[in-house]
């Protein structure tokens, strides 16, 4: 807790330097905004600490996020860089994103990380497209409604990228298989049944057979869909956990009969049914799932991490932590090598940590030219078999 406490009244000052330079000469400084739900308005009361021995759980992200990107920072090779990092806490009240901008507290920053969502997302990426700041997104799978903005940078792909990389997966390996889109009634699903309709009907023809069921009451109907005599290929388009976890049961008790491959949302990642506290229903039946993010956490990288973790927090690294660590790893370093074209070479794979990003221009508008957003959209397909996951293909 001494340690938690410690860091956290670093993250108060709102500003932490990582300096490294040569004698002889001093590189450009970068200066990079860093937002994070740290809520220390409501941990603190004045300078008392609220939680006694205890750390608040809802909290415990976004720490981890700053703690992974300053470690990032702190592993700077000498004469590389001259880096000031600012870390603001985006649930504060006295120090509001708005009220910071219109201060203009953010006007000199050169990059603007933000793990953010709703009207702070919003309010981010606004001002950077009025200042001409780079903003990255990086934990919010969602555009947020944000069109005509070129200094918005999405890691954490959206759902119809999603969407996107399961129907290129079937569209190169289907071979004549039976595909089958089982959903249950919901706003989610019919979006995600809208993008994968969308996908496989560029210009209103099928590129795909795939037969679509709504399922709310008997699930047990799906069974009467598979077909011994081909491989049946089942996305389960719903992000609801009770569903998923129906479905994923019912097709383990005939996986024995039927050559099977159930393929779910990003989110079933955290679904404690397919955790290592799964149902026995589900014991040794695979579910496959698409993430932006995946690291098995046994490369140099992430030991360095754990490593440093250990050592300066007492404690082992959060995913949240493995995030902050790569993203301003990867990004901080292209600052400094591009102070000036930062976009121009935003995905020059120049920097790898955990992840192979893949940065991509989205226009919304075919017909345009202009460029809505930019978009991680690399994506690793995961299998999860009693617990355990590892990358698919």
């Amino acid at each position: 807790m001494r340690i938690l406490l410690t860091s956290l009244l670093v993250i108060i000052t709102l500003t932490h330097n990582c300096i490294a330079q040569s004698v002889s000469e001093q590189p450009k400084k970068q200066k990079i905004a860093l937002f994070a739900p740290l809520y220390l308005d409501s941990v603190f009361k004045g300078n008392n600490y609220q939680y006694g021995k205890k750390f608040p759980r809802y909290a415990l992200q976004g720490i981890d996020f700053v703690q992974g990107a300053q470690l990032a920072l702190d592993s700077f090779p000498v004469n590389l860089s001259f880096t000031e990092l600012y870390v603001f806490d985006s649930k504060s009240d006295s120090a509001s994103i708005e009220t910071l901008i219109s201060n203009h507290k953010l006007d000199n920053m050169q990059l603007i990380i933000g793990a953010v969502k709703d009207n702070e997302l919003n309010q981010l990426a606004s001002f950077a497209e009025n200042k001409h700041i780079p903003f990255i997104s990086a934990t919010y799978p969602n555009d947020g409604g944000i069109t005509n903005n070129p200094y918005y940078i999405i890691l954490n792909s959206t759902l119809k990228s999603h969407c996107e990389a399961i129907f290129s997966y079937l569209l190169q390996n289907q071979n004549n298989s039976k595909i089958i889109h089982v959903r249950q009634t919901g706003s989610q699903e019919d979006r995600v049944a809208g993008y994968i309709n969308n996908i496989n009907k560029p210009d209103n023809k099928a590129l795909l057979q795939i037969k679509t069921m709504n399922l709310d009451s008997n699930l047990s109907l799906i069974k009467t869909s598979l077909d011994s005599t081909k491989k049946n290929y089942i996305i389960c388009g719903s992000l609801d956990e009770d569903f998923a976890t129906s479905i994923a049961s019912i097709l383990s008790s005939v996986a024995k009969k039927y050559d099977i491959t159930l393929i779910g949302m990003p989110n079933w990642d955290g679904f404690t049914s397919f955790g290592k506290s799964h149902k026995e229903s589900l014991k040794d039946f695979p579910v496959y799932y698409t993430a932006a993010y995946f690291n098995p956490k046994t490369d140099a990288f992430s030991r360095s991490l754990q490593e440093a973790y250990l050592q300066i927090y007492k404690g082992k690294p959060s995913e949240s932590a493995y995030k902050g660590f790569e993203i301003m790893y990867v990004f901080s370093r292209l600052l400094n090598l591009f102070p000036d074209e930062f976009m121009g070479h935003v995905n020059d794979h120049l920097i790898n940590v955990f992840s192979d990003f893949n940065i991509m221009p989205i226009k919304l508008n075919k017909n345009s030219s202009a460029i809505d957003y930019y978009e991680n959209k690399h994506l690793f397909f995961i299998k999860k078999v009693n617990g355990v996951a590892g990358k698919a293909w």
